[in-house]
């Protein structure tokens, strides 16, 4: 995601103003914005079902494995706070573009 982020930075810094441009890495960043919330919607689920199996035994594997998913979770919601931040600025630089 890092490269998706320079290249918007990119664009807002660049003094060219390419609005086909803008707009392409505006949908290519929506794109992957939807995949990282359907990412956390996986993510989600997933803890919800180890969760749910927890009185099934094994408890300290499924408590591992809960914790490994609460910290994706928490790196996927990190990510997408980020990645919309930057295509709110992406947004307005393109109205402005425009």
């Amino acid at each position: 995601m890092t490269e998706l982020v320079q290249q918007i930075s990119d664009l807002i810094d660049d003094s060219e103003r390419d609005l086909e441009r803008i707009e392409r890495t505006l949908t290519d960043g929506y794109a992957h914005a939807l995949s990282l919330e359907a990412e956390r919607q996986r993510i989600e689920r997933r803890i919800s079902e180890v969760a749910h199996g927890l009185a099934g035994g094994d408890v300290e594997v499924k408590a591992k494995e809960i914790s490994t998913l609460a910290r994706r979770l928490d790196g996927n919601a990190g990510e997408l706070v980020e990645l919309r931040s930057v295509l709110g600025t992406l947004r307005r630089h393109a109205r402005d573009v425009r």
